[in-house]
């Protein structure tokens, strides 16, 4: 599924199962509090802090899709064609760091 398909099927859940969207301040006040889960998983699976017992079942896909969703959301709201953007994007990082990550001796 690209990103254009996903901003619809978003739209298309927040009509048949959503009352509307919640405003973009309570958005972004989600999407922060998503990537906060993410994080938290990141740091104790991935990092140095320790693992709690309650976290250990803990989805990192689900939480990462989670952020999608929001992210997706605040595209749609905002008129946003994300597919176009994430297109431009990777375009601009294809060109400005191909030779500069190829040539970071940290990498190496």
């Amino acid at each position: 599924m690209n990103i254009k398909n996903a901003q619809k099927e978003v739209d298309n859940w927040i009509k048949e199962h959503g009352v509307r969207y919640f405003n973009e301040l309570t958005n972004m006040a989600q999407l922060t509090e998503e990537v906060g889960e993410v994080a938290r998983i990141i740091a104790r699976r991935y990092g140095e802090q320790s693992e709690k017992e309650s976290d250990k079942n803990k989805d990192l896909g689900e939480e990462l899709a989670d952020v999608v969703f929001v992210v997706l959301c605040l595209a749609n709201q905002t008129g946003i064609d994300l597919q176009a953007s994430f297109d431009k994007k990777m375009d601009k990082k294809t060109q400005r760091d191909h030779d500069r990550h190829h040539n970071n001796e940290k990498l190496k």
